[in-house]
């Protein structure tokens, strides 16, 4: 780590020294890395770094690399620097506390609280409903917290298979009848009545969770923006196993209004929002779906509850 890096950090968390430790993952496409790095002299005995570095050419796993795609990574880094840095969430939504940020040339650094250190020390690859539960909370608390705020700094529509950011996977699609409605399928979506801010990228991996699991942090802002808060409830809900999604998912939703309503303000008419976002539970899956149909045809995510949703959707479009 280069010297000028580690003054920002000692400075910043006033700390006499410092020592770089392990990497804790790489970023998407080489794109740079995430380090735990460990603090002498201050009342944090350690910090997470997220290390961005724009590589010359980037080492996309799908083969997507093109000038379109580095720009939208350039961009993601951008946002979430600037969500840090200006945003803040409450105890039903925890995230790490930004400590510092700053660019140089081609590389950005953001320092961030360790949420180790905080009881976050968990990760998950699959969840039980108690955990999923914990994490449709968060979803809920955060998309209450910021109904109705305009994504300032943000992206103007969130999630990273947003339709608009995503023209090659479109024309890659094989699907005709649904490539074909992918726009009017975006618009529903844009044009809710009820929008709020949405993670973007809400999957189990960015999800920290305490030792009980019943605790939860979320991390990885790239995707930030506005939207529909459906948009990061189905991605959830897309890590449960196909053959248990048509048990699990009703009550799983059922729970995360429940945990809407106790969460926005009384000023909001909250039956006018369930019911609207309830009927955008088919078109955010939808449309997530069309992103991976062109991204990634093979992908496990493709399976019969989610072509029937589709279907359904594609429905109600020619009606």
């Amino acid at each position: 780590m280069k010297q000028e890096y580690q003054d920002l950090i000692l400075q910043e968390c006033g700390a006499k020294a410092l020592r770089v430790g392990d990497k804790i993952q790489t970023l998407w496409s080489g794109y740079g890395q995430i380090a735990r790095v460990h603090l002498d002299g201050c009342d944090r005995p350690s910090v997470v770094v997220k290390h961005v570095m724009f590589p010359k050419e980037a080492e996309h796993p799908g083969g997507w690399n093109t000038d379109l795609s580095h720009m939208r990574k350039v961009r993601s880094y951008q946002v979430e620097t600037h969500w840090y840095q200006n945003y803040s969430t409450n105890d039903g939504c925890r995230m790490p506390a930004c400590l510092a940020a700053c660019s140089y040339g081609d590389e950005q650094l953001i320092v961030l609280e360790d949420l180790d250190v905080v009881g976050f020390d968990q990760r998950r690859t699959s969840v039980r409903d108690a955990e999923m539960r914990a994490c449709l909370s968060w979803l809920a608390h955060f998309h209450g917290l910021f109904l109705g705020v305009v994504p300032e700094g943000l992206w103007p529509i969130g999630t990273y298979w947003h339709l608009e950011t995503r023209p090659d996977e479109l024309n890659a699609m094989d699907d005709a009848q649904l490539k074909a409605a992918a726009g009017e399928i975006d618009r529903i979506l844009n044009d809710c009545r009820f929008k709020t801010i949405v993670h973007g990228d809400a999957k189990l991996a960015n999800f920290c969770f305490s030792g009980s699991g019943q605790g939860v942090a979320a991390v990885d802002f790239q995707y930030v923006g506005g939207g529909c808060g459906m948009k990061d409830v189905v991605y959830l809900l897309e890590e449960i196993e196909e053959k248990q999604l048509e048990k699990r998912v009703p009550g799983l939703l059922d729970y995360y209004f429940t945990e809407l309503r106790a969460s926005v303000t009384k000023q909001v008419d909250f039956a006018a929002l369930e019911k609207e976002w309830r009927e955008m539970f088919a078109f955010a899956w939808t449309d997530f779906h069309r992103f991976l149909l062109g991204w990634m045809p093979g992908h496990r995510k493709i399976n019969r509850y989610t072509k029937q949703l589709t279907k359904e959707v594609l429905r109600k479009l020619k009606r």
